[in-house]
Formats: C-alpha cells, structure tokens, sequence
C-alpha cells in the first residue's frame, strides 16, 4: 500500500488570558498540519512570534497588561511580523469604530465568543493552505535562483573553458602556421644552389646530351619542389585571410595560354595530346592573372598526373550569359561518385597512401576552389567513375565590356642586359652562395661572396657594392640589421639592397620593407627575376650619369 505523504504542519498562536479558552480553541483547532503554540499575556505572544514563525495569530481582545489591539499594533509595527494575518476574539459586542480599529491593526476577521467551530476551523484553514503555498513558492523561488546561480556558474565555467579551448586552437594555428613557414625556409634554402647550377650550366651553352638531359630533368623537379612550397604556403594564407588578388582586366585566353605554357613539359612528357578550344570573341574576366593562371595549371597537373600515359586532354571555353565557362576534360582513372566532391579537401587523394604513385600534397585542387571562390566562381568535378575520365568545371563573371581596345601581351622573351655591376652575395649557405656568384660572374659581373651578416655590411662599403643580395637568417648579424647598417654607409643609400631568403609570409615582406630593403625576393631565385634586378639596377646607374 503506498504511503501517504505527510502534511506540513504550519504553526498557529493562540492568545488568551484564560486557560480553559485556549483548551477550547486547542479542541477545535487539534489537526496533524496545525502546531498550536499557546500565549496567555501580550509579553509572551511577542516572544513566540519572535522566535518562531507563524501562519496565522488568534488572538483574544480583551487581555490585562495588553490588549489584543494594542499587541496588534506592535506586530504591525515589526517587519518580521507584520504580514502576519489575525483573527480576533471577542466575548463582547464592540461598537463599529472598534471593528474598524480592529481590521486598521492587521485583522483579518473578527469573531465572538463563543466560537463557532465549523467557521473557525474553515477560516484557519484557509489561511494556513494560504501560507503553505506561500511556502511552496519561496522554496520554489529559492529553488529557482540556485538553479540560476548553478548555471550562471556553469555558463562562466563553459565559457572559460571554450575561451581557453579557442587560445589553445590559435596557439595551434600559429605554431602551423610558424612550422610552415619555417618548413617552406628549409625546403627552399638547398633548392637555391641546386636551380643556380642549372642556370649557369645553361648560360655556358650547349653541352653533352647527357648533361642536357640531367639539367632539363634537375630543372623540372626544383620547379616542382617549389611549386609545392608555394602551395602549402598559399593554403595557409588563404585559411588566414591574407592573401589579396591584384585584379585587372585580362583575356581569359592569355591567362590560359600562361597555365597552358608552363605545363606543357609535364603534359608532353606523359605522352598526352592536349587540346584548346576557343569560342570566336574574345572573353575578358576581371581577376588577379597570375592566380588566375595558377587555378588552371593546378587543374592541368592534377588531370596529366590522373591519366596514364598517352591520354587526351581537352580544355574548352565556352560563354554562358554573364559567365565564362572553362572545362578540362581528360580520360584518366577517373573519380568515384562519393569523392567528387572530397577532391577538393585538404590533403585529399585519390589513391591510398601506400599505393599512391602519382605524386603530390593533395593541396591543388584545395587550392584551387579558394582561388576560384575569391574571383566570386565556382569548380566542380565531375566524372561517370572510375577508369572513365574526369571533368573539372570553373566558372567566372564576366568583365563588363570595355571600349579600350585590349593591351598587346609582350613576347619578347627577357635577355642578359648589357653592362656590369658590383655584386655583394651575401648567404651563410656556401652552396648557393658560391653558386650564385659563379652565375653572376659568368654573366660578367664582379662578384664578391661573404657568409655572415657583419661580413657584409663591411665588404657592401670596402667593395662599394651597387646590388647587394642579402640573406636574411644569417650568423652574427641578421639580414635585416646588416640593411640597416648598409643604408647608412656613406653611398649606402644609393646601393639596390635585395632579400634573397626562404621566407616569403606577408610578415617577412613587411620587415624587409621597414628595414630598408628595395626588393624581396623568395630561393630559389628564378634567373629571369635575377636579370630584371641586374636590369633594373643597370637602368638606374645609367639615369644617375651626367
């Protein structure tokens, strides 16, 4: 049999100056959720209703010392006691101002004597039932605050914790973003020397077959090494934000003729037929070219690493309303239905690790959905599955039409400028230092090595150097303060100061320029970036003459 739950007994002060009355009201008053608490002088019902607390008081009119209304008032009086309801009993008729004396000192009702049980009981209880709810809605209130200050203290301790989550995730960032740029440092440091080799093997001319064979093989994997550099290095500040386009207005056919060109030695080496096809007008594209080129050739890469040897590739500009439409289409291994669109994750590849034979960081075409989406286009994959080819689809607004007839692109190609200058090469690594100068010199230039930074600012004024190519991270004195330190030689104002280092993050261009560097330059250095500095410096030497 279920128990039932007791009643909460709520406290109840009977007052009156005569025992056998407080009997009487202790009778009809006898009830489990009542605890009747007797007075029999005003004194004594004070001290109960100080100590204790009380439902409802019944109190007796007429009492010697103090009166019930007089009592009334002083519990009116006190805060702790004066929401507290009474009832008083009388064995006299008052007249209406006394009743109304009565009710001004906090009555709630006003019965005579002798009691009428039944109304006496139903009065009581209501107003019992009245302060059990009363009860009820404290603990409830009280309840309801804990419950506040609990989560309170639980939405303080979740959000610290999510603060102290979020420093950690940035800690995290900054260290990748630090070990890349360190990583892309290292990595670039020993392709300098390798690329400064290649370059002047070939400026010695022709050789045996063999040695040609070997330079053209040396010369495609730097370019490919750095290439990947870039990459990782442009995904990270892609993710960060810090990569801007410098748009113009450029013919979507020169840009694809840029991507077409540097990839056709990989494209012709895999034994694959590539084909263009262009519609009649010309389409113009608001967008930063050089990127723009770089979206192309990473989609060129990816479909002449995916297609075995001797596969077809098509690429197709077409014009759709506002859009330009680039595809490239090739007839490779093809992409399974739930990887068409993971393709364009980080990292992703489309063979496993262990069997993977086509090379690369699974960041290309990563890469290429950025660059694309930051030209305000889309790239998709498409592919009917596996063995049966791909199709990678860009699509980029249109430029607004202009009346400006388009700019000629330049095809000269760059050539060795005519004239000599003083060359300060300043590297801790003896390799691409000794490379580079060997280079410079069978250019006809002057050259002058050193491997320290304190050793360069004194060979920059002993050989009066015109174009000092400093590195950055080098012992005693850094590239930055050794510039520094040029700059305020006598003449050192008027020498051409160029960063030659591994670090290439947008911070490092700023340093570079506070120090007072004219040009920063990322290893491996490109021998046609190498001529446009001599060629620039030569250019200013001439306009100082006389």
């Amino acid at each position: 049999m279920q128990a039932m739950n007791p009643v909460e007994q709520v406290n109840i002060l009977i007052v009156d100056d005569e025992p056998r009355n407080l009997a009487v009201l202790e009778s009809i008053l006898d009830h489990p959720g009542y605890r009747l608490v007797r007075a029999t002088t005003g004194d004594d019902a004070l001290l109960a209703l100080m100590a204790d607390e009380f439902a409802l008081l019944v109190l007796d009119v007429q009492m010697p010392g103090m009166s019930g209304f007089e009592l009334a008032k002083m519990i009116k009086d006190r805060r702790k006691t004066a929401r507290i309801p009474i009832i008083f009993l009388t064995a006299f008729y008052h007249e209406d101002q006394q009743v109304l004396e009565a009710y001004g000192s906090g009555a709630v009702d006003f019965l005579h004597k002798p009691v009428n049980p039944p109304v006496l009981k139903s009065k009581v209880a209501v107003f019992a039932e009245l302060h059990r709810k009363e009860r009820e809605l404290e603990r409830a209130n009280r309840r309801l605050l804990e419950l506040n200050a609990s989560l309170d203290r639980r939405v303080e301790e979740r959000t610290a914790e999510l603060q102290a989550s979020e420093a950690r995730l940035r800690e995290a960032d900054r260290r990748k973003d630090e070990f890349l740029a360190t990583l892309a440092h290292e990595l670039r440091n020993p392709l300098a020397p390798v690329r400064n080799a290649i370059h002047f093997l070939k400026l010695r001319g022709p050789g045996t077959n063999d040695v040609q064979w070997a330079s053209d093989i040396i010369e495609r994997q730097v370019s490919l090494m750095s290439r990947l550099i870039d990459e990782l290095m442009d995904v990270s500040r892609i993710s960060q934000g810090r990569i801007e386009l410098r748009r113009e207005r450029a013919l979507l056919d020169d840009v694809l003729a840029d991507a077409v060109e540097t990839m056709q030695p990989q494209i012709d080496g895999a034994g694959h037929k590539l084909s263009v096809l262009h519609p009649p007008g010309k389409l113009a594209v608001d967008a930063d070219r050089a990127r723009l080129a770089q979206v192309f050739m990473n989609i060129l890469s990816n479909a002449a690493k995916y297609t075995d040897p001797g596969g077809q590739i098509e690429v197709r500009v077409v014009r759709d309303g506002a859009q330009a439409v680039v595809s490239f289409r090739d007839n490779g291994i093809g992409i399974a239905p739930h990887r068409l669109e993971s393709v364009f994750d980080m990292f992703s590849q489309e063979e496993p690790a262990l069997t993977r034979s086509r090379g690369g960081l699974g960041i290309g075409l990563s890469l290429t959905r950025k660059l694309v989406e930051l030209h305000g286009g889309t790239v998709t994959a498409a592919s009917e599955g596996a063995g049966k080819g791909s199709v990678f689809t860009v699509r980029l607004p249109l430029a607004e039409a202009s009346s400006e007839p388009e700019p000629e692109a330049p095809q000269a190609e760059p050539g060795v400028p005519a004239g000599t200058l003083r060359i300060l090469v300043a590297d801790d690594n003896t390799d691409a230092a000794e490379t580079l100068a060997i280079l410079l010199e069978s250019l006809g230039h002057s050259v002058r090595q050193v491997h320290d930074g304190e050793a360069a600012v004194q060979a920059a004024g002993e050989f009066d150097a015109e174009l000092v190519l400093l590195d950055i991270g080098m012992p005693r004195v850094n590239g930055y303060d050794a510039c520094r330190r040029i700059r305020e030689q006598p003449g050192g104002a008027g020498r051409t100061v160029v960063a030659v280092t591994g670090w290439g993050q947008p911070q490092d261009l700023e340093r570079s320029r506070a120090a007072g560097f004219d040009e920063h330059v990322v290893k491996p250095i490109d021998i046609d970036r190498l001529l446009q500095l001599i060629a620039s410096r030569l250019e200013g030497s001439a306009s100082d003459r006389p």
